[in-house]
């Protein structure tokens, strides 16, 4: 699974955290593509953790300089010669970090018995959620289109908070924007996608596909991008962000605060890729909503 275990992403932000501001805001606008705007150092830390792929990739930027890792070490206690190249401390930390993170990895690997309801109170890895979620929901949305000839899944308002809202922006020839509010009215907007409208969602839960976020306030932010199909026709793509909260009535159970969906038509893509579409997210959007 990509992304960073919890000993890694500890280790990284005290080294991001012994960067100049500079050089951090600099990092930031490399990793997100300048997608992202960040407002302080707190939030240009968790932005470029969030967006490394793995720990490796993101110790080895330019702007991570050799002297940082190796303070780093040495405040933990290892020591390295002090001619050491920076290919070898990268290593060395990444050593460090993978003692601990096999424990973690025992612990944190679902079995597909218990895929769902894996609980696990250390290393919560909200991308594991992510990539559960997805698969869960958009099964069970595409089990409501009839084209499919499938027995529906059990759908409504059970899956959503009351106050839940989805905000669905749709550019075909023209660019339309709606907002649903209330766990009944989202989630009857949804099935008439599928159910009404027969599309089929084709989520995306590669890397570049996928994104999660964990807020220290409980929300989980999960951003997904994809391709809508209607019977063999590939019609366009979709990008959506669903923001979930753990129910406290039942064991990890998540249901959905919010989703924001925005279907874009082949008349307005313009030539991108439609195989296997990235997150587009071009703003400090991902970021805010956490907050």
């Amino acid at each position: 699974m990509p992304g960073l275990s919890e000993t890694e992403h500890a280790g990284l932000k005290q080294i991001l955290g012994s960067m100049t501001a500079g050089d951090l805001m600099s990092l930031s606008d490399t990793v997100t593509n300048k997608m992202i705007v960040v407002e302080n150092i707190a939030e240009a830390i968790e932005t470029v953790l969030s967006f490394s792929k793995n720990a490796e990739e993101l110790l080895k930027r330019k702007k991570v300089y050799r002297d940082l890792i190796f303070k780093y070490l040495a405040k933990e206690g290892v020591t390295m010669p002090p001619n050491s190249e920076k290919h070898q401390l990268v290593k060395r930390a990444l050593e460090l970090w993978a003692s601990v993170k096999v424990d973690e990895a025992k612990m944190q690997q679902p079995t597909t018995s218990e895929s769902t309801d894996t609980k696990c109170e250390t290393g919560f890895d909200p991308l594991v959620l992510g990539v559960q979620f997805c698969q869960w929901f958009f099964q069970l949305l595409n089990s409501q289109n009839p084209s499919l000839g499938h027995q529906p899944q059990e759908w409504g308002p059970q899956h959503f908070w009351p106050d839940a809202k989805l905000s669905l922006l749709s550019r075909t020839a023209t660019e339309q924007m709606d907002e649903f509010l209330g766990a009944e009215l989202v989630s009857l907007r949804l099935l008439a996608l599928t159910s009404g409208e027969r599309l089929l969602f084709s989520p995306n839960l590669e890397p570049h596909g996928l994104r999660a976020l964990a807020s220290p306030h409980g929300l989980v932010l999960v951003a997904v991008a994809g391709t809508i199909h209607k019977d063999a026709a590939c019609l366009g793509i979709f990008e959506q962000i669903f923001g979930l909260i753990r129910s406290p009535l039942a064991e990890n159970s998540w249901k959905i605060k919010f989703i924001n969906l925005k279907i874009r038509g082949q008349s307005a893509l313009e030539g991108a890729e439609l195989a296997a579409p990235s997150l587009s997210y071009n703003s400090s959007e991902l970021q805010l909503l956490c907050s």
